[in-house]
């Protein structure tokens, strides 16, 4: 006879673990004796009865008293073996959920035991299934980062939070010409980085949000950005005043490439995707006070004109996740708000 096997789930108290099913128990043998006392009482109420009464009765009923008469004989029977045959499959599922939880307790220490003894045999099936997850993840984001980045051999882009956001403006002659005072301050200090420069367009959450202020200190500092990020918090207050908030608008994501073509000049349909905001009220809202107050008009303006030089230098250097990013920012769905509404889009 061949020897029990040590993998087998150790007994844990439970006696359903390998016991054969009885085939009568309690509940048959009540069972039992119930549809023999029915079964004795229909009988003797039979014998009881006149032959000649009962036969009348039937014969007067018809076939609707004799389907009657046997509903009463059998009804009750049935109704006893629905219910045994009900509890056995009760207690068979009880059985089977107890000999599961002895499995996967036993399987448990098992591991466990395993795990402090420092055993070097092959990882459980489990655990090779969470690796080969872990490895198809990575290998997901790694494809992923390939088909969100720039695809520009002639471009090379350093790490995103070390890298200058703004590409340097080319020299202009119409600009005033320098004095001979020695090298400014600002060419000495660095350029802002794009994340810097994403997370000041996002503007901080609170005032407990040490990065988001830290980050708009640095862009501050740039003479270029900091005129984008005065526009835009000067059309972000007023558009508060209407209670237009930036965070309650979901627009719709525009593909980097379209965001490409807008720093290039185009206008019109081809950049039509830029203009996500579909919010009625606040297009509406908005609208309204660009033609009614000259204020909010020359600002709502500015701002643009100020994003528009800004993003064009920001593109030459972005990656496509940099344009995704940045799309999500509050400066970023106020632009595509007053550019609907001012007909950039159209």
């Amino acid at each position: 006879m061949a020897e029990p096997s040590d993998k087998s789930p150790p007994d844990l108290g439970l006696s359903v673990r390998g016991e054969a099913p009885r085939r009568f128990d309690v509940t048959e043998i009540v069972a039992g004796l119930l549809c023999v006392v029915w079964v004795v009482a229909v009988i003797a109420y039979v014998f009881r009865a006149a032959p000649a009464s009962v036969a009348g009765g039937v014969a007067s009923g018809g076939t609707l008293g004799l389907v009657m008469t046997l509903l009463v004989v059998f009804l009750p029977l049935a109704l006893i073996w629905a219910s045994v045959v009900t509890l056995r499959s009760v207690r068979t599922l009880r059985a089977e959920a107890a000999r599961l939880q002895a499995t996967v307790d036993a399987m448990r220490k098992a591991y466990i035991a395993g795990n402090q003894g420092g055993a070097v045999g092959l990882k459980p099936s489990v655990e090779r299934k969470i690796d080969e997850i872990a490895a198809t993840a990575r290998q997901a984001d790694a494809a992923l980062a390939t088909f969100t980045s720039r695809r520009d051999t002639a471009l090379t882009v350093p790490s995103a939070d070390r890298k200058a956001a703004l590409a340097p403006p080319k020299p202009s002659t119409d600009d005033e010409p320098g004095l001979a005072l020695g090298t400014p301050a600002e060419a000495l200090r660095a350029p802002v980085s794009t994340s810097d420069f994403i997370r000041a367009l996002q503007f901080p959450e609170d005032a407990d949000d040490k990065a988001g202020f830290r980050a708009l200190r640095n862009a501050l500092a740039d003479r270029q950005t900091a005129k984008l990020i005065r526009a835009a918090q000067d059309v972000l207050t007023l558009l508060g005043q209407e209670g237009i908030y930036m965070d309650d608008l979901v627009p719709d994501r525009a593909h980097p490439q379209v965001w490409r073509r807008f720093a290039t000049g185009e206008r019109g349909r081809s950049v039509a995707d830029l203009g996500g905001i579909r919010d009625r009220a606040s297009l509406a809202l908005t609208g309204t006070r660009m033609r009614e107050d000259p204020i909010f008009r020359d600002a709502g303006h500015h701002f643009l004109r100020a994003f528009d030089k800004t993003f064009a230098q920001f593109e030459s250097s972005a990656t496509d996740a940099d344009l995704i990013d940045l799309a999500d920012t509050r400066t970023a769905r106020a632009f595509m708000l007053l550019g609907r509404v001012t007909g950039t889009f159209d």
